[in-house]
């Protein structure tokens, strides 16, 4: 029996926390037959330097994203929604960074 090519394994999305950051950033892409060989995979690729201290990896096929020429219908309904947007508030000249 033949073994599976690298190309007939799944795609997984890495994403790795920085050390000093909160949010996992997209960091690439490895394939792999399952999530121990994707998380092994994505640590020897993408934090051979000690880039972060977590790694997330996500099959792309459970991935949902939104479709980009739908984009007005998708984020339309924030527009209404001003009280989100802090643009009528006065900032003091004293402030700096908020």
């Amino acid at each position: 029996m033949k073994a599976p090519s690298n190309l007939e394994w799944p795609l997984w999305e890495v994403f790795i926390r920085p050390k000093g950051g909160l949010s996992h950033k997209h960091a690439g892409s490895v394939h792999a037959a399952d999530k121990k060989m994707a998380l092994k995979h994505a640590r020897d690729v993408y934090t051979r330097r000690m880039e972060g201290v977590s790694l997330w990896a996500v099959q792309s096929a459970h991935i949902v994203a939104s479709d980009p020429d739908q984009s007005g219908a998708m984020f339309e309904p924030a527009e209404s929604k001003i009280y989100r947007h802090p643009t009528f508030y006065k900032i003091p000249d004293n402030v700096k960074n908020l």
